[in-house]
């Protein structure tokens, strides 16, 4: 048996007086994040040279500003220990080569903070959801979260449009086996339709975000002629703001059912290991790269498999897939504008199907090496 963690989202609805905490819990959160950051950003400028040292200097703790900052106190003091373990983590990717020196939180971007369960201060009870500092807040529980599963901790988010969500994150027990690998599946990416399968059926994405391109382009037009900070000018952001809320629900709810479909039917996807914002900028792609949510969708993909004992395979990015022929073997260079696959051994193809074939071919093969 193996610990596991999922999590489920609800909608939250405050009432006023929580609904200012929360705000306060977000600034506080935020302050205290860039607060620890500063101090970390001088002692690096200054030891800059020497990792040693900056390895071994111990992180500020929230605690440290309470005397300075006497508002830090009327929140939850998890949310803002939670910070702190967040920059830690971001100042550690940086020293290990795996992201950018972290930078400081704005508050036009998303606001949200976490807080862990400790003493019973989490619970689920009667459409109600109790948290620190908040009491009891009404939620829409939409699904029922099983008896086994342990509360670990809450993440409460605020979204553009003014909405709240809380994503309660639970710890089970599961034994997964293995499951042997008999049906296998190639993707093969799609600008279009997301992907076409090496079962030649393709994913036919919507493509949300340009369907609703007009009216955003519409409501953003009358967000730009309106003076900043008045009352109409909020109106309209918020306008603007549910319509893109609206693209991305549709997408990921798209993605959700699409890679559950896979999930279910398959024991092994195979797919290329792709780097999205390369070539989104590389081939001026981005508004239609951006918009099927590729990345989402593999995200989706992995967890559903591993969730089942199954697997999702990454082939190498450089694999010739494009080129090669599924039928003889053979490489033949092609255009990007090129749709159709064309072998001197005589074989026709769509250029995805093709693809897609080589891709569910090469990850067999690795499969059989593993």
């Amino acid at each position: 048996m193996t610990k596991q963690n999922k999590a489920f989202k609800f909608r939250l609805f405050p009432n006023k007086e929580q609904a200012v905490l929360l705000a306060k819990t977000f600034g506080c959160v935020r302050f205290v994040y860039n607060k620890m950051l500063a101090e970390r950003k001088e002692t690096y400028v200054k030891f800059k040279d020497d990792k040693e040292i900056l390895k071994k200097e111990k992180f500020p703790t929230p605690a440290k500003y309470k005397g300075e900052f006497p508002f830090l106190k009327e929140v939850d003091s998890l949310a803002l220990a939670n910070a702190q373990i967040n920059l830690q983590t971001a100042y550690k990717n940086f020293f290990e080569g795996n992201a950018e020196f972290p930078k400081y939180k704005n508050r036009k971007a998303k606001q949200s903070y976490t807080t862990n369960l400790v003493n019973g201060n989490i619970e689920l009870k009667d459409g109600h959801i109790k948290l620190p500092k908040l009491k009891f807040v009404k939620i829409k529980q939409h699904r029922e979260i099983p008896e086994n599963y342990k509360l670990k901790s809450c993440t409460i988010s605020r979204t553009k449009s003014g909405k709240y969500y809380v994503s309660v994150l639970t710890e089970y027990e599961k034994e997964i086996k293995p499951k042997t690998i008999e049906n296998v599946i190639g993707l093969d990416f799609a600008m279009a339709e997301l992907y076409v399968s090496s079962e030649n059926e393709k994913a036919n994405y919507p493509h949300y975000y340009r369907v609703m391109s007009d009216k955003l382009a519409k409501a953003q037009r009358i967000l730009a002629k309106r003076k900043k900070g008045s009352e109409r000018w909020n109106k309209q952001r918020l306008v603007v703001a549910k319509l893109h809320e609206k693209v991305a629900n549709q997408r990921k709810n798209f993605l959700h059912l699409k890679s559950k479909e896979l999930a279910s039917y398959f024991d092994a996807v195979v797919i290329e290991d792709l780097n999205m914002k390369g070539m989104s900028q590389a081939l001026h792609f981005g508004k239609s790269v951006h918009d099927n949510g590729w990345g989402m969708f593999t995200t989706f993909l992995a967890y559903k498999l591993k969730e089942q004992g199954k697997q999702l395979v990454k082939i190498d990015k450089w694999f010739p897939s494009t080129k090669k022929c599924s039928c003889c073997g053979a490489e033949n260079p092609m255009k990007l504008s090129e749709r159709t696959y064309n072998c001197s051994c005589g074989y026709v193809a769509g250029r995805d199907y093709n693809s897609a074939i080589n891709i569910k071919n090469e990850g067999i093969r690795l499969l059989a090496l593993a």
